[in-house]
């Protein structure tokens, strides 16, 4: 079992090896945050976002709570996509659910947890929104990976009403965002069909990709 002193070490060999490749990677990376991508994704261990994009850190700005949820009372998931939008100029927001994820099983199987319980209502709420779809659907893991999926294109659309989105189309309009899946079984990434660049690309791309989730076979 690692130790804390062993994640020391490894962090010191971890730094020595960015330093081989790259003698300037830690004096670049100290002066400049440039990233085009914000990624909101589930706080699970399993799922990292810079690595399994292959990006480096500086590169994507990251923000990740339990279930990748977004809702308009979360201040701190608000300040980063304000920060992200409005002074790192990012390009793309993603929001990234994944299959198997602890919170929508949870929220899925109304299991009670405590204090969390709290904040899966807003997922608890995705599934009574998409209850005739979901429980249409037979066996248990098939309708929750669905809600995986419904429940990444719910929150990529309430990224869409924030003020800031809003804001941002409204006066440059470069933002667009994305609602993305990842698989722990095979390490890839899908996209669910939302993406959204401007206010009038929402209502229409949620609703294709919501019919291209209801429709298809697995």
């Amino acid at each position: 079992m690692l130790e804390l002193q062993d994640l020391l070490r490894n962090n010191r060999d971890w730094a020595a090896r960015k330093l081989a490749a790259d003698p300037q990677f830690f004096s670049r990376l100290q002066h400049q945050q440039a990233p085009k991508w914000l990624w909101i994704g589930c706080s699970d261990s399993r799922v990292p976002a810079n690595e399994i994009v292959g990006l480096d850190p500086g590169e994507m700005f990251v923000h990740r709570n339990v279930a990748n949820v977004v809702v308009h009372t979360d201040l701190n998931c608000l300040s980063v996509l304000q920060y992200a939008v409005e002074v790192l100029k990012v390009q793309h927001v993603i929001v990234c659910g994944h299959y198997g994820c602890g919170g929508v099983r949870a929220a899925w199987e109304r299991r009670q947890f405590g204090l969390i319980d709290n904040w899966l209502r807003n997922v608890q709420d995705v599934a009574e929104h998409h209850h005739d779809h979901l429980g249409g659907l037979t066996g248990g893991t098939r309708a929750e990976d669905r809600l995986c999926e419904l429940n990444v294109l719910e929150q990529a659309r309430n990224v869409c009403r924030t003020t800031v989105l809003q804001d941002a189309w409204r006066t440059h309009g470069a933002v667009t965002v994305h609602g993305w899946i990842y698989s722990l079984q095979d390490g890839l990434i899908r996209e669910t069909g939302f993406r959204a660049s401007r206010r009038e690309d929402v209502d229409r791309g949620y609703h294709e990709a919501l019919e291209s989730i209801r429709t298809k076979q697995s």
